[in-house]
């Protein structure tokens, strides 16, 4: 080892956190997290169940939900040369992106697989930001160099973040004084003064219905869960924790990480990263643009049509067929792929899942081998599938503009 470098202890250094960490929220969410169940994310806890994750799923469904995204990363990115970076780095057209709207995007390596996906805000001529779940800033770093006139900053801990998703979420922000949020068209923005100074809403999720993610600054967070839980209370507000949100997005057809799919940069083995032509993303490869981090792979890729599809599935029966293999056959001899998320919908009232199907098996019969427990028994049952093209949930509700109340 050099004698220059010297090696300190994480609690030395000021930017490691020690232990689990608070969302700006956790004042106020820890005192209805009846269990105190919490998972880790980014290093801050987030609530795994309130009181029981059905209800709260339902709330999302037929009144009104609040997830705390705050341990979401958020970078900022500023500068002349800020559009024109993102627009080489991500695979949808930045150039174009019209100010205060979001644009879902994911960015690749140059062989074409997913590093991670999240949702670009542009917040002016020269000013964006990006959401993902996992950090990504020494990604950002690398895919700006050579543009000198692009500043690139962490702002997770800068943002306090809530969803608030279901039908009458937007009854439940007019009544808080956001006047004309009803407006607000699908992925755009609003500002409206509030607190210390000013909250930013989107009308984004990830639940497919309808519904808005609340952007603000870390000390007015407080006030404003209050103010959602004391007018909420006659709009059926209720809290939702990880496992209600992870029903509510595979019936609206989103993808999650380190479950439907890995990042490139944390895959181990070759091939178990994913490129977004095989994650049903081909509909947000803009190959008009003459460059992107990908193009030529995912290009060549797409033309050879030699590539493993995620697949929509309606499953007979109703035996969740979490982690099944899946196969060409009802005898379970030629397997075929391997189902990524799967449960049974209460809304759809259908047994659905995510299924990673290889290219030649795309257009064939499918079976699910399902393996489920009844009085402690484990027992087999073969089921066959059906592709479903569409989401398994999307209410005309969650486009309409200006949405009904309830």
């Amino acid at each position: 080892m050099s004698p220059q470098v010297q090696l300190q202890s994480a609690d030395r250094i000021a930017h490691v956190h020690q232990g689990i960490l608070p969302t700006p929220f956790h004042s106020r969410s820890s005192r209805l997290n009846l269990n105190q169940q919490w998972s880790e994310w980014n290093g801050f806890a987030s609530a795994v169940y309130y009181a029981d994750a059905h209800m709260e799923y339902f709330a999302s469904r037929n009144t009104c939900g609040v997830f705390d995204v705050s341990p979401m990363r958020k970078y900022r990115f500023t500068g002349a040369q800020a559009a024109g970076m993102l627009d080489r780095m991500v695979t949808r057209d930045v150039i174009g992106q019209a100010v205060d709207t979001v644009a879902y995007n994911v960015w690749c390596t140059d062989a074409g697989r997913v590093v991670d996906d999240g949702t670009l805000f542009r917040l002016g001529p020269h000013e964006f930001m990006l959401c993902c779940a996992d950090p990504c800033y020494d990604w950002f770093r690398l895919a700006a160099v050579g543009f000198d006139a692009v500043e690139i900053s962490d702002i997770s801990e800068d943002v306090a973040a809530l969803a608030l998703q279901g039908p009458t979420s937007c009854a439940l922000l007019k009544a808080l004084g956001f006047t004309g949020i009803e407006k607000c068209k699908p992925f755009q923005i609003r500002r409206f003064a509030f607190g210390s100074g000013e909250i930013m809403i989107s009308r984004t999720g990830y639940t497919g219905d309808l519904g808005y993610e609340l952007w603000l600054a870390p000390q007015d967070a407080e006030q404003l869960w209050d103010a959602l839980f004391e007018k909420g209370a006659l709009y059926g507000v209720r809290p939702m924790g990880d496992e209600s949100l992870e029903m509510a997005r595979l019936e609206a057809g989103f993808l999650a990480p380190d479950v439907d799919f890995h990042g490139a940069l944390h895959t181990v083995q070759r091939g178990h990263d994913h490129s977004p032509l095989e994650l049903g993303l081909g509909w947000i490869l803009n190959f008009k643009k003459p460059h992107f981090s990908g193009r030529s792979a995912l290009l060549a890729q797409k033309e050879s049509g030699d590539y493993r599809r995620l697949l929509k599935l309606d499953i007979e029966g109703n035996k969740p067929a979490q982690h099944s293999i899946l196969y060409a056959d009802h005898k379970c001899a030629n397997e075929i792929g391997y189902v990524t998320s799967a449960m049974w919908s209460p809304v759809v009232k259908a047994n659905i899942a995510y299924g990673l199907v290889d290219a030649k098996y795309f257009d064939g019969p499918i079976w699910a081998e399902i393996y489920h427990q009844n009085e402690l028994r484990w027992l087999r049952k073969v089921a066959r599938c059906t592709r479903v093209n569409k989401p398994f949930w999307s209410p005309e509700r969650a486009r309409a503009t200006p949405p009904p109340d309830c």
